[in-house]
């Protein structure tokens, strides 16, 4: 086994909860599911949203969403197509919510250069 695939073996992923009141029922808030933001999920933003981090659209955070919400059990929920257009319906300030939840431990690129 080479190092890359034997230090994915030992990373431990953490599923993120993410309320949204926004979505929810008289039962409470909808919760989504997510887990890290990776490198990966990083350059597939950087290709349709160059420089997002430092200039986030709505357009580039409905995106994120798409990518990494999931269900409780893992399946993801929502398609690009049909539901980016749905989403892109919705309240900015739901979204940005919902992204920011998403973003928690992402830092700038300032910040990570002076890291």
């Amino acid at each position: 086994m080479g190092l890359a695939k034997e230090l994915r073996t030992r990373r431990e992923v953490k599923v993120r909860e993410v309320e949204v009141p926004e979505w929810g029922d008289d039962s409470g808030s909808f919760k989504l599911y997510c887990r890290p933001v990776t490198c990966y999920d990083m350059n597939q933003l950087q290709k349709k949203h160059p420089n997002f981090l430092n200039n986030t659209t709505i357009a580039a955070m409905v995106d994120l969403i798409i990518m990494k919400a999931e269900d409780q059990s893992g399946e993801r929920l929502f398609t690009a197509a049909d539901d980016r257009m749905e989403l892109m319906g919705e309240h900015t300030d739901v979204i940005s919510n919902i992204a920011n939840q998403m973003f928690a431990d992402l830092e700038s690129e300032e910040d990570l250069v002076k890291n």
